[in-house]
């Protein structure tokens, strides 16, 4: 059966890569590489790139990446969905399987991907709550600048047939739910947020997030990337309303996965988060119900506009 580590990347279609790559680097991501055709940035970490931008007459999402656990796994998927195993003709290589999910997200999935070396970032700050004060004749001093983007932590999409996404997640990709969510009877499920199947090694809370969609459309409803620390989320929120970028909510404490999170809008109204501080879970956690309501997004936060749902 697949297994899937963790998530690769995000795949966006733009009509203009140069305000992409702005918005980007003053997010927090760091260029990789770029064509006329593609922008590839990376995080912090290993990972070759995290966020891909194709040129194109539209502003849409197109799909994501995930990095599958063996080579076995991958071809496990591919028979699975009856698509070739092919050399990733794309930047940073290794083997991929390309298909659709039921909603129509292109879908890849990866192994042997190239591994570069890590981009140096501040550590994050002690703080002194309660009994851990480890923080002793240090004052914290910051400098205005943009979030140190560690990595790519999930993606949360909006499906219009939500039983079939969710075996195809489950059945192809062999991921599991953390959290399920229902409207009215509790059978009538309506979102799951997913985590990599790993057994008893901790991964976070959720990697993919699948959400009935109320029109029937199928769209991304944001991509989310893990900051060093709750000052980066701070300042660097405030590095990208010194730039004039759209602010969306935040900051706020999520309920499922418990991520101290911001979200903004990039120049093509995407929604993008910065989160740190979210939950790790295995198989022994057990997997939540609840009833849906706005009042599961946050624990604490500024009130919700329209705007967010949008």
């Amino acid at each position: 059966m697949t297994s899937v580590r963790d998530i690769a990347y995000v795949r966006y279609q733009a009509t203009d890569l140069d305000s992409m790559e702005r918005f980007l680097s003053d997010f927090g991501l760091v260029l990789a590489t770029k064509t006329d055709r593609a922008l590839y940035m990376r995080a912090r970490g290993g990972s070759h790139h995290v966020h891909i931008t194709e040129a194109g007459d539209l502003n849409r999402p197109i799909g994501f990446g995930l990095f599958a656990d063996s080579e076995e796994g991958l071809r496990a998927f591919a028979e699975f969905v009856g698509e070739p195993v092919e050399d990733n003709p794309e930047p940073g290589g290794g083997k991929r399987v390309r298909t659709r999910d039921p909603s129509g997200f292109v879908i890849d999935l990866l192994y042997g991907q190239q591994r570069v070396e890590p981009l140096p970032h501040r550590q994050g700050i002690a703080m002194n709550f309660d009994s851990s004060r480890s923080r002793r004749g240090k004052a914290v001093r910051l400098k205005p600048s943009p979030s140190e983007v560690l990595r790519l932590g999930h993606v949360a999409i909006l499906v219009p047939d939500f039983r079939a996404s969710y075996a195809f997640y489950r059945d192809a990709l062999g991921m599991k739910p953390s959290d399920l969510y229902y409207a009215g009877s509790e059978t009538n499920e309506i979102a799951a947020f997913m985590r990599c199947g790993l057994g008893g090694e901790w991964t976070d809370h959720h990697t993919v997030a699948l959400v009935s969609s109320s029109n029937g459309e199928a769209r991304f409803d944001h991509s989310a990337f893990e900051v060093v620390d709750l000052d980066d989320v701070m300042q660097g929120g405030q590095y990208l309303r010194s730039r004039g970028y759209m602010h969306s909510w935040g900051v706020g404490r999520h309920v499922q996965g418990s991520q101290i999170f911001d979200y903004w809008r990039d120049p093509f109204g995407n929604k993008i988060e910065h989160w740190t501080d979210g939950d790790l879970v295995n198989d022994e956690t057990p997997v939540g119900r609840a009833p849906i309501s706005n009042d599961e997004l946050q624990q604490w936060a500024p009130p919700l506009t329209p705007e967010f749902f949008e």
